[in-house]
């Protein structure tokens, strides 16, 4: 397999802005998410950003940086224009590691790559886990998905799916957290970038459901390793910082 990995990494983070260039144990984010990057072996690990303040930090540690437009709303449209910038064959495997998931299990960036050659008729491939905690299935800030009984995406939403209507039936059993990891081909990310946003998308936020909306699919694998914790606001900050000293 062609596989390359790509970094996107934005600095105005609503929550917690210049993200990328904050120091956890002395190095700055986007520094230990790429050193984990580039334990997975890939051909090619590069960070795609819009802010030249990371581009600088990432050019002083050694990393490939590649410049894109702020105005993408979504980090499919950013990883597109990379393609685009980079050449890539339609046959290569681009793998997403958000540049905010320091802990991110190698084995997990590895096990994407290999699920989407597995299954050509899929143009993304990402993971799952299983949903332990009530608080968790109801909270709209976890992502839910339902596969079909081929591992394909039926759709993910910030709803409870699925729905159980009758007692009885253990439904936290099935249901599944969505975990925000793709692997992509990039003939997918060329015709994504051309795809008009849909409106199940524009509702809930997930920019996967414009590729579903299209007739795209995904596969949906449990996770070889639960992901580790990301980093969204300064108490992540300190959580992951802990984790790594």
């Amino acid at each position: 397999m062609n596989t390359v990995l790509v970094i996107p990494a934005r600095y105005g983070s609503s929550r917690l802005p210049g993200k990328p260039l904050r120091l956890l144990a002395g190095k700055p984010l986007i520094q230990h998410v790429h050193e984990r990057a580039l334990e997975a072996g890939f051909a090619t690990v590069l960070v795609a950003t819009d802010d030249e303040r990371i581009r600088a930090v990432c050019a002083g540690f050694g990393a490939q940086v590649a410049m894109t437009a702020s105005t993408h709303e979504t980090g499919s449209d950013r990883l597109a224009e990379v393609v685009q910038q980079q050449g890539w064959a339609d046959d290569t495997i681009v793998v997403n590691l958000q540049g905010d998931e320091p802990l991110t299990p190698v084995a997990n960036l590895h096990q994407l790559a290999r699920n989407l050659a597995r299954f050509p008729q899929a143009g993304i491939a990402t993971l799952a886990t299983p949903i332990a905690d009530e608080a968790d299935f109801v909270n709209p800030n976890v992502v839910k998905v339902v596969r079909d009984e081929t591992g394909m995406a039926l759709y993910f939403s910030r709803a409870l799916i699925p729905f159980q209507r009758d007692a009885g039936m253990a439904v936290r059993d099935y249901a599944l957290r969505h975990i925000g990891m793709y692997a992509y081909r990039a003939s997918f990310l060329k015709a994504f970038a051309g795809l008009t946003p849909t409106l199940p998308e524009q509702l809930e936020k997930l920019e996967q459901l414009r590729a579903l909306s299209y007739g795209y699919k995904i596969h949906v694998d449990m996770a070889m390793q639960v992901p580790g914790a990301g980093v969204d606001t300064e108490e992540d900050l300190l959580k992951v910082e802990a984790l790594l000293l």
